[in-house]
């Protein structure tokens, strides 16, 4: 447990002071519903993009991206090379054209006036869903992180968090959340650079860190690379930690899960559409794909460090309790004591009523793999340094819950509420309901909080629930995009049906070492994978085909819309948007073009 010094509390008190002034400073540019929910459609693309890759550095993306970084290596990079950066080029190019130049309001909105009513109200509730889960483990992780590490009462940390949420987001809208996803995105660069550089310079930099990888990669029945390659050894899933072959990695990853989240979860394309024009709506995730692509180096290397960092070295020494040895392991989520192997900073996962390390079915000590990050900031940053480097984490945690705050009222308030509820309201009494429902969202936030304990890796936890989300959605986004014979009752019948074969799919398999429940089983053990990872893309790849064949043979089997309906909606049938900027680096295709090579080339470099 560490103490923090007053530098450490006056760093952490100054960012909680302009989180507030910002929200405070921007309380009397809300005068509307849309100035509330969409910024107005005025904020340049600049602040929209890095707002776009900011509201995606939740918990899930810095503790949870740590986490995978220790469990897996460098192959947890593919959640940016492939995972991310062809997706965000994709909507900026092809996607953003229909949800900006339609109008609609929302992603579900933009549904409606694709499909129909049922299909809307379909969507809008899955999603709030989903945001109440990824919302609540951004707080679980701050709460937990709070409570082990400086010994704050977890109840209270989260509840003190949320309400510095709620207050900057109830005062100054969607507009308070971007210009404070803004200030957390430079926050975490300014925390977690120095972290890097001085988790490298104490195992003897890259060279250091590959061979004491190699080690530990080898003790768990691996070839000495698979920790610091990130291809060369997917030809087999039983050859790389994380479990997976390449088909299930492009497939699972790269196209269903990706595509399905940046395309179309509302949480990252709501800052886009609060963009000032068309180009500026499609240059957003082209923007925010350059520092997307490079931040494995600051939130994937931590992780990886603390598996191999001795406790030895840095500023504080690790208590014995908190220190595990990585040793060899049949799954890729458990590790035993040993003495013979590398050891490094990662603790073990501790039951909550009797306090000893947890273990699996297979009787092995399970590593809590979300520490991986914060163990390696307190073991290595000074005072000061230490609350910027805190600082940056509950960034990170404020950040990623208020995004998921800001698209649950809007969907709430414009998809459910004035659509079913209390339709043909002044937009004065729908900015009213906005504001209570970001209370309502915080407060079932903090429930969902609770629900995170049983993963030991939130990233684990989080890609589950695109994968019954976001897989068949994207499905049906294709097809209605790109195939006007889609109709309303194929959209709607797809997407039932891949979520219930996700259900499926999920309810017959189990990840090797997990016990039947949350993870999995609960129909009967049919399958066994190797990681839950694995578990989760083919249940992505089940959920997006079947939402797929069956949307398709429905919409045959049903009467499509005249094509004149489909204007502004329909690939095909839209005038495809010139571009205007005038510099040609400002330009859409050549942002898209450039990204596209960037991340190719990261990909060869580590392959």
């Amino acid at each position: 447990m560490t103490t923090l010094g007053w530098v450490d509390y006056a760093v952490m008190l100054l960012y909680f002071a302009f989180v507030l002034g910002i929200g405070a400073a921007l309380r009397h540019s809300v005068r509307t519903s849309e100035d509330f929910f969409l910024s107005g459609r005025a904020i340049p693309a600049w602040v929209t993009g890095l707002a776009f890759v900011s509201a995606n550095l939740g918990a899930q993306e810095v503790i949870g991206m740590g986490a995978s970084g220790a469990k897996y290596g460098i192959a947890t990079s593919h959640f940016y090379w492939i995972g991310a950066i062809p997706a965000m080029v994709f909507i900026g190019l092809f996607m953003m054209p229909f949800y900006y130049g339609s109008r609609a309001r929302s992603v579900p909105e933009y549904l409606k006036l694709r499909f129909d009513e049922k299909t809307r109200a379909l969507n809008a509730v899955s999603f709030a869903v989903m945001t109440v889960f990824s919302s609540g483990i951004s707080l679980y992780a701050m709460g937990k992180l709070l409570n082990l590490l400086l010994g704050w009462s977890f109840n209270a940390s989260i509840l003190v968090a949320a309400g510095i949420v709620l207050a900057y987001i109830f005062l100054g809208g969607l507009t308070s959340a971007i210009y404070n996803e803004v200030l957390q995105f430079c926050l975490i660069v300014l925390g977690f650079a120095p972290l890097v550089f001085l988790g490298l310079r104490a195992v003897g930099g890259w060279s250091g860190l590959v061979a004491r990888l190699a080690e530990h990669s080898t003790a768990r029945g691996f070839a000495p690379g698979a920790y610091t390659h990130s291809w060369a050894y997917m030809g087999h899933a039983s050859a790389n930690p994380v479990g997976v072959e390449w088909f299930s990695l492009v497939m699972g990853l790269g196209f269903v899960l990706s595509f399905g989240y940046w395309c179309t979860d509302f949480l990252v394309v709501q800052r886009a559409m609060a963009a000032n024009s068309m180009t500026a709506a499609r240059r957003t995730p082209l923007i925010a794909a350059f520092p997307k692509m490079v931040f494995p180096f600051l939130v994937i290397l931590p992780g990886m460090l603390a598996l191999v960092v001795s406790p030895a070295s840095g500023v504080r020494r690790a208590e014995p309790a908190a220190v595990t040895a990585s040793t060899t392991s049949t799954t890729s989520t458990t590790s035993t004591t040993s003495t013979t192997s590398t050891v490094g900073i990662v603790p073990p996962k501790l039951d909550p009523h009797t306090g000893q390390p947890l273990r699996d079915a297979a009787g092995h000590v399970v590593l809590d793999y979300d520490l991986a990050t914060p163990m390696l900031l307190l073991h290595l940053f000074p005072a000061g340094m230490l609350g910027l480097g805190l600082t940056a984490l509950l960034a990170s945690f404020m950040s990623g819950m208020a995004g998921n705050v800001t698209a649950f009222n809007t969907v709430w308030t414009y998809d459910l509420y004035q659509s079913y509820v209390h339709p043909g309201a002044s937009d004065a009494h729908y900015l009213t309901m906005g504001r209570a429902t970001t209370v309502v969202g915080v407060a079932l936030s903090i429930a969902a909080a609770y629900v995170a304990a049983s993963f030991n890796n939130i990233m684990d936890f989080l890609q589950l629930v695109f994968a019954f989300v976001n897989a068949p959605l994207f499905a049906t986004f294709a097809l209605g995009m790109f195939w006007k014979r889609t109709t309303g009752h194929g959209a709607f019948v797809g997407l039932v049906a891949g979520t219930l074969a996700a259900a499926v799919q999920h309810g017959l398999s189990l990840p090797a070492g997990a016990r039947v429940g949350i993870k999995g089983g609960y129909l009967g053990v049919v399958t066994m994978f190797p990681s839950e990872l694995a578990q989760t893309f083919w249940t992505a790849i089940v959920a997006w085909v079947t939402c797929f064949v069956v949307t398709i043979v429905v919409s045959l089997a049903t009467r499509p819309r005249p094509p004149e309906e489909l204007h502004g909606l329909v690939y095909g049938l839209t005038p495809i948007p010139a571009d205007q900027a005038v510099s040609w680096y400002e330009r859409p295709t050549t942002l898209a073009l450039v990204a596209l090579v960037c991340a190719l080339a990261l990909n060869l470099v580590f392959f």
